[in-house]
């Protein structure tokens, strides 16, 4: 039709489907990765075998195929697919979702319900899916970055399984560059050494990496590019981390049993991983503290002190000179002699304080500052340890009527083994002397 100048309206130019569009997989033989879930003897696997598909929650990080796969499920089960965030989506929005399943129930077609994010719904929203999971009005699949076991209401969990979708492996990555060649119709423009980088890149995540082959691919140059002229082009894709997630436990979890397991490499990679996602300097420095209390105590009394003296190194320095006194500390408390005996002592002294509630000290230890106590026996009895042989007196300090329990327990390692010659020699001497 011809508009007020009578000229014929241009028709539209016809839209380029992104890479990771056009590669979108037809069938669930065709995804990359996850055999542990799609594999024949894999929960999904065996679930489609047998026909009966049940609600699932799909944890995984970015860019590894729950879109996808909660899609392909829908189509091998004839269900209706129905596709909603938890971003976007409101309490009204649910209501009209739930009504088209129920009407769709009525007429004979099932309704596969993808929840993108549920774990930004809150508890009260969560509880919402329950009576329509419950009557088959739908089959949930919800999709996560987050742990469920955190961000999940337990009735919700209760009624879905969880399955682990795993960041793609440098073999899984190749396979979807070389898929993403095919389509092209021809090879990227990069070295070997480049087209590894590319990959490293995409830290794990397909679609992040179908973006950067997307970008390359439109480059026109005349020679492949090495390494450094790539990583001129493309900036890295920054490591995912969440200073206050899930992420951020494991990783600080990973630091910790690498200190504990006397593994220097791997803990200064782990305390290098956490700050180049971001972290402050000082959680790190009051944990790598903590590690020193908790896993070499007196194995070296050095430790502790050492780590104060880094923590307040980099107070002074700030960043970036200021982490290099941490990581001398975190290579430091790696290779030190381990003992978690006073810490062990000291929940066992705590567990015992709770358990004997507000006994009193025997009184031959306690002080008579006034007349009437010295009358109830306050400081009767007291051997000044000074004046006894070898200044050790063997009395007894713990209430009347405790049998005398073994808290303290030096390992042989490092500074503890002189400590457990010492222990042992009170022992000695206290039962010669009629302590108990």
């Amino acid at each position: 039709m011809a508009d007020l100048f009578d000229n014929e309206p241009k028709a539209e130019p016809a839209k380029i489907r992104p890479l990771a569009d056009r590669l979108r997989p037809k069938t669930l033989d065709e995804v990359i990765g996850q055999e542990q879930v799609l594999g024949p003897e894999a929960p999904l696997g065996a679930m489609l075998a047998a026909g009966s598909l049940g609600s699932l929650i799909l944890w995984g990080p970015p860019g590894v195929g729950k879109t996808t796969i909660a899609r392909l499920l829908a189509d091998a089960t004839d269900l209706h697919f129905e596709q909603i965030s938890a971003i976007f989506t409101g309490v009204a929005d649910l209501k009209k979702v739930f009504e088209a399943a129920k009407i769709r129930a009525r007429n004979g077609q099932g309704t596969l319900l993808f929840v993108d994010e549920i774990h930004r719904f809150n508890k009260a929203q969560q509880d919402g899916f329950l009576p329509h999971m419950e009557d088959g009005t739908i089959l949930l699949v919800g999709a996560t970055t987050e742990n469920p076991s955190f961000e999940l209401n337990a009735a919700l969990l209760s009624r879905s399984q969880v399955l682990v979708l795993e960041r793609l492996s440098p073999a899984d990555l190749e396979r979807l560059v070389q898929r993403a060649e095919t389509e092209l119709g021809r090879k990227l423009p990069l070295t070997g050494a480049a087209r590894d980088q590319l990959i490293a890149m995409a830290d794990g995540d397909g679609r992040a990496l179908l973006n950067l082959i997307e970008q390359v691919s439109a480059w026109k140059i005349d020679a492949p590019l090495d390494p450094t002229a790539l990583g001129n082009r493309l900036m890295r894709r920054a490591a995912k981390y969440d200073k206050s997630g899930e992420e951020h436990y494991n990783l600080i979890s990973a630091l910790h049993k690498s200190v504990r397991g006397s593994d220097a490499d791997a803990a200064l990679y782990w305390f290098a991983r956490m700050l180049e996602g971001g972290e402050d300097p000082r959680f790190l420095a009051r944990r790598i503290t903590r590690m020193a209390v908790e896993d070499i105590g007196l194995a070296d009394p050095q430790a502790q002190a050492l780590c104060l003296q880094a923590w307040e190194t980099y107070e002074r320095l700030g960043s970036p000179e200021g982490e290099l006194a941490l990581a001398q500390a975190v290579a430091y408390l790696a290779l030190a002699p381990k003992s978690n005996a006073v810490y062990t002592a000291y929940k066992a002294a705590r567990k015992m304080a709770r358990e004997t509630g507000s006994m009193m000290p025997p009184k031959h230890i306690l002080n008579a500052p006034t007349g009437m106590m010295k009358d109830q026996g306050y400081g009767a009895g007291y051997a000044y340890d000074h004046d006894a042989e070898d200044a050790f007196s063997g009395q007894n300090y713990f209430p009347d009527g405790i049998k005398r329990p073994v808290l303290y327990m030096p390992v042989e390692r490092g500074f503890e083994r002189e400590l457990k010659k010492r222990l042992d020699w009170f022992v000695k001497k206290r039962a010669e002397r009629g302590g108990n």
